[in-house]
């Protein structure tokens, strides 16, 4: 599996970058996009045509994951059908918010699926198990495996702190993880700290962690220059010989090195 950060920031785009969104490419090929947010569609016309995509999953209806969903649609529903062969672009996404699951149909042009939150979901070579996250609204972390080579990627989308994440993440290759605060607001109700995800790293001994829906701006008080290094040095003191990174528009991570 190849990951490739589209957008890392968390809340609102800043700088010309933009929040949430991941390609996953598995190893057969199928293109899977994580998330949709705020310039979503433009970084990954950097990356593939958006009209490759095989299917679209959503971990919750916040507009920094959801933003660029609507564009996307548009991409292909109005792209010139003399220049493609049009397709129905399969979104899975839970249904526990009845009105935004509703906008994912669109006739001819994509599917809304709600995914099985109680078992697990078969998508292209993938297979996911979800778990339900700390978070003011209905949002579920994903559990992704590749079948064919056993690569294991776990995001948790956005979540304060829970004891059952430890067990959902244990032995992942790849533990993407979502640090808005910095060390001192831990058992926040919506965001990680950079401690909380360095200890869930190192309590679950997965083989990289990095870090998502990242800060813009740091608090008061603290420079704005090198304040994600920060972020990441605090998380790397808890997280012990794990390696921590940060995610930054099209980097990317081959799982199966990590």
């Amino acid at each position: 599996m190849k990951l490739t950060t589209l957008g890392c920031w968390g809340a609102y785009p800043y700088k010309d970058e933009g929040t949430t969104a991941y390609l996953l490419t598995g190893h057969d090929g199928f293109q899977f996009l994580i998330d949709c947010g705020s310039r979503a569609v433009n970084e990954l016309e950097k990356e593939i045509s958006p009209l490759d995509l095989d299917a679209v999953i959503i971990s919750h209806y916040h507009p920094d994951h959801v933003a660029d969903l609507g564009v996307l649609r548009h991409y292909f529903q109005l792209y010139p059908k003399h220049l493609w062969e049009p397709k129905v672009l399969p979104i899975y996404a839970h249904d526990e918010d009845v009105s935004e699951f509703e906008k994912l149909t669109l006739p001819g042009v994509s599917q809304g699926f709600s995914y099985n939150t109680s078992g697990t979901e078969t998508i292209g070579p993938f297979s996911i198990t979800f778990i339900k996250t700390v978070h003011p609204v209905v949002c579920y972390a994903f559990r992704i495996v590749e079948e064919a080579t056993g690569q294991v990627f776990v995001f948790t989308a956005d979540t304060g702190y829970f004891e059952d994440l430890e067990t959902f993440a244990a032995g992942a290759d790849l533990l993407l993880a979502d640090v808005y605060l910095y060390e001192g607001n831990e058992n926040h109700i919506a965001h990680l700290t950079s401690k909380e995800a360095g200890l869930l790293a190192q309590k679950t001994g997965v083989k990289k962690l990095v870090l998502t829906h990242m800060p813009p701006l740091p608090p008061k008080g603290m420079p704005t220059e090198n304040h994600l290094e920060y972020l990441r040095n605090e998380t790397q003191k808890y997280a012990g010989n794990i390696p921590v990174e940060l995610a930054s528009p099209h980097q990317s991570w081959e799982i199966g090195e990590c």
